[in-house]
Order: C-alpha cells, then sequence, then structure tokens
C-alpha cells in the first residue's frame, strides 16, 4: 500500500507536465484548428532559457523564471507571426507541416548553441522534499502538481467570467461570426499562441529539475502529451488534463511493475487501445455524417 500511495503521487506529477502541454494543444487546435507539433519545443526552449539566465550568468532564480517566460511569450509572437499566420487561409496540412519545420528548427538551434550534453537545472527549494507518514513527497513534484491546480481553476475563471476569455471562446467557436460581432480575430489567435508558448514553457520549467534538460526532451513531453488529448477527446480542456494526469499514473505504475525500459510505451498502448474502442476519447462525443 505503501509503494502504490507513493507511484501515485510521482504519476500525478509527472502527468501534471503533461496535462499543461496537452493543454496548449487544445487551445491552438481550437483556436485555429491546427495541431501545433512544436509545442513540445516550447517547453524545451523555456528549460534551456532557464539554463542560461539561472545557471551561466547566475541570476537570481525568479528573475530567470520570469524572462524565461517573457522569452515565451515573445516565441509566441514570432511562432504565430512566422509559421501560422503566412498559411492562416491554406488548410490544415501546410500548416502542421510548418509546425512540424519549426520545431526540427528550434531543437536543431538549440542543439547547434549548447551541443548534446544535457544540462542541469536546480530546483525551486533547498529541501529536497517532505516526509508524510509512508509517503516521500518529492518539493518539486508538490510544485507540479499545485502549479498546475492553480491554472485549472485560472483556466475555468479566465475562459467563463472574463470578457477576453468569451472572445477567445467565440474565436475557437466560430472564426466568421466573431469577426462579425467586432471582435479582432487576428489578435485573438495572436494571444492564443502566446498563452500556449508560455503554458509549454512552464512545464518545461517545471519538469527541468526533475529530468536533465536536453534536445529530445520537448519531442518526448510532446507525444505523450498529444496522445493525452487524443485520450481525453480532442479539442476538450477538461479531457486533456485528465487524460495527461491519467497517463502520468499510468506511466509511472507500468515502469514499477512491468518494465521500466518499455515505460514510454505505456502511454501509446493507452493510446491504440482508446483509437481502436473509443476514438473520441473520454469526454468526446461521436459524430455521424449522414449521406
Amino acid at each position: 500500500m505503501d509503494l502504490i500511495l507513493q507511484l501515485l503521487f510521482t504519476g500525478i506529477g509527472i502527468g501534471a507536465v503533461y496535462a499543461l502541454i496537452a493543454l496548449g494543444f487544445v487551445l491552438i487546435f481550437r483556436a485555429t484548428n491546427v495541431v501545433n507539433f512544436a509545442q513540445g519545443e516550447f517547453s524545451m526552449v523555456a528549460a534551456y532559457l532557464m539554463v542560461v539566465f539561472a545557471v551561466d550568468l547566475g541570476w537570481p532564480y525568479w528573475l530567470s523564471f520570469l524572462l524565461a517566460l517573457a522569452g515565451m511569450a515573445l516565441l509566441g509572437v514570432i511562432f504565430n507571426l512566422g509559421v501560422y499566420y503566412p498559411l492562416r487561409h491554406r488548410t490544415f496540412l501546410p500548416v502542421i507541416i510548418a509546425t512540424i519545420g519549426a520545431s526540427i528548427l528550434l531543437a536543431n538551434s538549440v542543439l547547434a548553441i549548447y551541443g548534446p550534453q544535457p544540462q542541469v537545472l536546480e530546483g525551486w527549494f533547498d529541501t529536497p522534499g517532505i516526509q508524510l507518514g509512508p509517503v516521500y513527497l518529492d518539493s518539486q513534484y508538490l510544485l507540479i502538481i499545485a502549479v498546475t491546480v492553480v491554472l485549472v481553476i485560472f483556466n475555468y475563471w479566465f475562459f467563463e467570467h472574463t470578457m477576453l476569455g468569451k472572445k477567445l471562446q467565440a474565436t475557437s467557436q466560430d472564426k466568421e461570426m466573431a469577426s462579425l460581432l467586432g471582435i479582432s480575430v487576428s489578435t485573438m489567435i495572436m494571444i492564443t499562441f502566446i498563452y500556449s508558448a508560455v503554458l509549454g514553457g512552464l512545464a518545461g520549467i517545471l519538469v527541468a529539475p526533475v529530468l536533465f534538460v536536453s534536445i529530445q526532451m520537448g519531442s518526448t513531453i510532446a507525444l505523450k502529451a498529444f496522445a493525452a488529448t487524443i485520450i481525453g477527446g480532442f479539442g476538450d480542456v477538461a479531457g486533456a488534463i485528465i487524460g495527461g494526469v491519467a497517463l502520468g499514473i499510468i506511466e509511472t505504475f507500468g515502469a514499477a511493475y512491468i518494465s521500466v525500459p518499455y515505460k514510454d510505451g505505456f502511454a501509446f498502448l493507452v493510446l491504440v487501445a482508446f483509437l481502436v474502442f473509443r476514438p473520441q476519447g473520454i469526454f468526446g462525443e461521436r459524430v455521424a455524417e449522414k449521406a
């Protein structure tokens, strides 16, 4: 029982990271009807920005954190203007290919600057964790879970109780109608890209002290987050969060009781099962087309 509680805590912590990345996938998809396959690289770039500011330059951790998030907001603007905006009137396929190209560009740019050697980033707290009965609560996992809970609450409040949030929802549901109502669709999409980039960057910064900061970290996390969005129901915010947490728990228990080397494969086994038996996901609705 003690081991189960420990694994559950760790799984929720890892799953919370997947949930943040998955949330970025969903927000971009709802605003543009396009999957942003560079979402994982946002987390990788933010982690390396933290290494630059906090480790290389030796700046305070809180200042490095704010500068890294500001850099991610700027990257969101550049990504929107350079990747999505020129192709906004094309079909979804060219835009998806462009996001894949941008992902490769970001990864190789960081590789050219830093090389393949993984970097180490210290966590926020000097105390590694606390012992709560039989369960050891790692401080970084506690921070990840706490930040995710706060962001979930913030997302609900923002999209349901603010005018800007309702404008973003209106844009995601019907761009033409939103434009007729006086909403600046291009501005709303820009804000969505900025918020998505910041979310991805935040996930990367949070998970960096747990993992090594490496070129591959973004793609690995993004693949599992993408699986989480499908499992939860593509385009559903609650589904992305629950799917991410569920995958983290499944992966952790699979590594403990089945195989550590194959732990990355459990997420995709679950994904295949959902595609076969419930392709619309947990919260998705089956769509029937009439002839």
